[in-house]
């Protein structure tokens, strides 16, 4: 069952959004292949921790609104275009689940929830303008609408409102996790940025890259939960570790569905990774172990640019030839389990149980 026509409604800041559109073809490279994860519906892995947290996400998404008010018409205009385009929060609910794991009984994981999704769709501006991509959540980048100039500034506006938020929970320890990982994930696009194109990128390098672009945010989500709950540092640690590993393998996965996905489900153009030259695991996997007229495609199609008719399906064929994507999906269910383990941890309870169901969530989602 797709998210388009299921019956569950995940928080958010419009009664019905948009819903994801087929990605537009270009030159006939979106081609798709749907590689099968789990047996297992991915809102079953979800369903139980949005039950848990609706009521306090209902008010993180009026904090939200809240904050994007601005006297400059065209910042709330760009910062909702983004945010209520039916995300589904995971990150922020990870604060918000956390916390109550942990048993904290005050106000301040509304703002630092708040604040972790604007961080989120701060980078997710930027991450269009550096990448230069026309969809995002099945519909227009903000950058197609407005410029790359205004998208960059919200972005900036984004954060500066994430800070302010966490200064006003008044945790120095918070306000440490939050703004390290706002470094981290900037050195992460960096990162990223050198090894673009860069076909002799290896595994490590390219794990680098993730634990720092992705993971370093859902890790901080997590980890201030049981920090404002003031519970001890192995606790804290434990929470940090299942973000960590909860992050990585959803970016492998989403590094897989790029190739393996149906672009209605992605929500952007199925092959963007391969038409923008990103050198992720499925390729770092099936260029170390092809033939080196292989590897000459590789470098011919993302260090050149040269991509012509059929080569995203020619792509697609070697790394199945290599088992690239079932074993950069196995790779992600590795750090799941790593993951579920960070939480043996807590003593049996709802909120631990909904924390293990998104593991599930996040490698077996087919979006």
């Amino acid at each position: 069952m797709s998210w388009k026509d299921n019956s569950l409604h995940l928080p958010s800041l419009r009664s019905a959004p948009s819903l994801p559109r087929a990605g537009v073809k270009q030159k006939g490279l979106s081609v798709g292949v749907v590689i099968p994860l789990e047996d297992k519906s991915p809102e079953t892995g979800i369903a139980g921790l949005v039950a848990l947290v609706t009521p306090d996400m209902e008010r993180v998404n009026a904090m939200i609104l809240s904050r994007t008010g601005s006297d400059v018409t065209m910042i709330p205009e760009v910062a909702n275009h983004l945010i209520s385009s039916g995300g589904k929060r995971l990150r922020p609910m990870l604060t918000l689940a956390t916390a109550a794991l942990c048993g904290y009984k005050g106000e301040g994981h509304i703002k630092l929830a708040a604040a972790v999704e604007f961080m989120h769709t701060a980078t997710l501006l930027h991450d269009d303008v550096v990448d230069q991509s026309d969809m995002r959540r099945g519909k227009l980048a903000a950058r197609m609408l407005w410029g790359n100039e205004a998208s960059v500034l919200v972005g900036d506006f984004l954060l500066g409102q994430a800070f302010k938020m966490m200064v006003e929970v008044g945790s120095l320890s918070c306000l440490d996790i939050l703004s390290t990982a706002a470094a981290i994930i900037a050195e992460g696009e960096v990162m990223q940025l050198t090894a673009a194109k860069d076909t002799a990128t290896t595994e490590d390098a390219y794990l680098a890259v993730i634990r720092s672009k992705t993971a370093a945010l859902f890790a901080a989500a997590s980890e201030v939960g049981p920090l404002l709950a003031g519970r001890s540092r192995e606790y804290a640690e434990a929470c940090r570790s299942y973000g960590t590993n909860l992050g990585v393998a959803f970016q492998l996965i989403d590094d897989a569905l790029d190739y393996g996905g149906t672009a209605a489900k992605l929500g952007k153009n199925v092959g963007d990774d391969f038409r923008e030259g990103k050198i992720t695991l499925p390729v770092v996997l099936s260029f170390r172990r092809g033939s080196e007229t292989e590897r000459d495609f590789w470098r011919r199609t993302l260090e050149k640019g040269e991509i012509a008719e059929g080569d995203l399906a020619h792509a697609l064929a070697t790394m199945r030839k290599h088992r690239a994507l079932d074993d950069t999906v196995e790779r992600a269910r590795h750090y799941g389990a790593m993951a579920r383990d960070a939480l043996e941890i807590f003593p049996a309870s709802p909120w631990k149980q909904a924390l293990l169901d998104v593991v599930d969530f996040c490698i077996s989602r087919a979006h």
